[in-house]
């Protein structure tokens, strides 16, 4: 007998779990223009008596039925191997669904067979149903209906209320940028770095990006000096062409056009330059490979200090020459920039002179880092900072202007993050801290990073999330390298998406109805004044404070 249930899509079910455990969700509303995201979830149960070939899984046919049923895609949440789930200074925070290795729902791959599902028995498996609703879809109530049909295996039926509202959720103006690692794709699938296969799997990847929202890309003019051991190399990504003569250079941006001509086609808006010093210091230059008298090298790279002379030359007239180049193509405004990643208190000299080699040709242009010490950020040295969240009141407090944020994998406690083990709920509760705070953009940095520690070596994505036991599992990475060369999406970049999508929706509310009634709203349904250390505990917070919100804005429609 086959089983199933719909449920939301802020559930992570487990394999071991009842189907019974789940209360079904039985209505849901959207705004045009919203990709709305459900789960059916299934088992089957066989009769004791049943033969050893009943015994086995269940294959069923998936049909949906109603009038938005040709705008659903349907995939599996395969369970990944995890070993560590989280680091052992977050064991006081009980928004884990678990500390115990073992196998979590986190990738989302095509239906086999032409669209059936295997249903194992014992087991609890789930289908992803993704519905993208247009921009002209008529308002109301609609019903869908989903089934798995598996012959004399049984038949399961599921349905959903889904009420659109008659407002097209507004287009997103949220700057976000999660790191995007062209190293590791060639490393990955053993490719020269820009060769044509090459370029066609970084296009397909960042295609994936942007459905997600992210609409910024780092944009290696030279080797992104990321994560890197001292005196190591990564992978050579480097857009730009040096050339040296006589002590001289000049550069060629032939890569760098193809790179924007490609940004361009899958709806990338802006372009985050590669950092111009190493990583937690800006002590030295990134790596810098050019052409001199003829020998391929290396130019630059951890042998060169940053206040170097020749390096600085190097880059003031590097800097020069890209801004001339991105003005012709009227490129140059989408263009945002770093020094080095992460300052800390004890950096500010190295910092402050690194930066003074390009902050008067780039005055007119954003200069951001991650930055999360205060008092660094008040001796005015970086109008852009980026704390992480767990390190953002002050600057809240302060009234910095143009805020963003970022989490990585020191942000275990309390604070939004995306990692596997983390409930859906604590990822999406970005949405409203950043909305509740006017941040105005986001930073990640693993979009697809497949190494470990110090990018030492390639990890193979499905089985090793921790970056070889470096990080906590899913911080690395939001989607998976397949076979073919696409981008699989991960439950944990379309949770997060849909945070993004409560921000859009959000400022609607606030348009039409006055920001005080929006910010109301998000502290009774998380039962207290929202903080960027108060996330939501439990799925029916979120869903029942986005019911709300597009309560207010279907009232205001009407």
């Amino acid at each position: 007998m086959l089983k199933t249930k719909i449920v939301s899509s802020l559930e992570k079910v487990l394999l071991e779990d009842k189907i019974e455990d789940y209360a079904p969700l039985e209505t849901i509303s959207a705004l045009r223009g919203e990709r709305l995201s459900v789960q059916l979830i299934h088992t089957y149960e066989y009769a004791s008596d049943s033969s050893p070939i009943d015994r086995n899984s269940a294959r069923a046919k998936l049909t949906a039925e109603g009038e938005l049923a040709k705008y659903a895609s349907f995939r599996d949440v395969c369970h990944v191997p995890v070993q560590k789930p989280t680091l052992e200074k977050a064991v006081a925070d009980n928004d884990y669904i678990s500390r115990r290795p073992g196998l979590f729902p986190d990738l989302l791959r095509p239906l086999h067979y032409g669209g059936d599902v295997i249903c194992a028995p014992a087991l609890v498996g789930s289908v992803w149903v993704e519905i993208n609703i247009p921009d002209g879809f008529e308002s109301g109530e609609y019903e869908l209906k989903i089934s798995l049909e598996a012959g004399e295996k049984g038949r399961a039926e599921s349905s959903v209320k889904i009420k659109v509202i008659n407002a097209i959720l507004p287009k997103d103006d949220i700057y976000f940028t999660q790191w995007f690692h062209c190293d590791s794709l060639a490393n990955y699938y053993n490719l020269e770095v820009w060769s044509q296969r090459h370029w066609e799997i970084i296009e397909n990847f960042a295609r994936v990006a942007v459905k997600n929202g992210i609409n910024m890309l780092l944009t290696p003019v030279f080797t992104p000096p990321l994560d890197t051991a001292p005196g190591g190399e990564r992978t050579t990504t480097q857009l730009v062409t040096v050339k040296v003569d006589g002590g001289e250079y000049s550069f060629d941006f032939a890569l760098l056009d193809r790179w924007i001509d490609m940004c361009d086609r899958v709806g990338v808006k802006y372009l985050e330059i590669s950092h111009f010093f190493t990583q937690w210091g800006a002590y030295h230059a990134p790596k810098v490979m050019a052409t001199v008298d003829g020998e391929y090298k290396r130019i630059f790279g951890w042998e060169t200090e940053a206040a170097g002379e020749e390096y600085r030359k190097f880059l003031r007239s590097f800097v020069t020459e890209l801004l001339a180049h991105m003005k012709k193509r009227g490129d140059d405004k989408r263009c945002f920039f770093h020094i080095s990643d992460e300052p800390r208190g004890e950096h500010l000299e190295s910092y402050k002179a690194a930066k003074s080699a390009v902050e008067d040709i780039l005055a007119d242009y954003t200069i951001m880092d991650a930055l999360s010490s205060y008092d660094f950020w008040k001796l005015g040295l970086l109008k852009t900072p980026i704390p992480a969240n767990n390190h953002i009141a002050p600057f809240i407090e302060a009234g910095v202007p143009n805020l963003w944020t970022y989490y990585c994998c020191s942000q275990t406690e309390l604070v939004s993050n995306r990692f596997i083990a983390m409930t859906s709920q604590r990822n999406r509760s970005i949405g409203f801290q950043m909305y509740k705070y006017n941040i105005v953009g986001f930073l990640h940095w693993g979009y697809n990073f497949y190494g470990n520690y110090h990018s030492a070596d390639t990890v193979i994505p499905f089985i090793e999330q921790d970056g070889d036991g470096w990080v906590s599992p899913g911080d690395a990475f939001s989607v998976y390298p397949s076979i073919s060369g696409e981008a699989l999406e991960s439950i944990r970049i379309l949770v997060f998406y849909e945070a993004l999508q409560d921000i859009r929706a959000m400022k609607l509310a606030e348009k039409l109805c006055g920001r005080e009634a929006v910010i109301k709203l998000i502290d009774e349904a998380i039962g207290t004044n929202v903080t960027f250390d108060t996330c939501a505990k439990k799925a029916e917070q979120i869903l029942s404070l986005r019911e709300k919100v597009n309560g207010l804005i279907a009232k205001s429609v009407l």
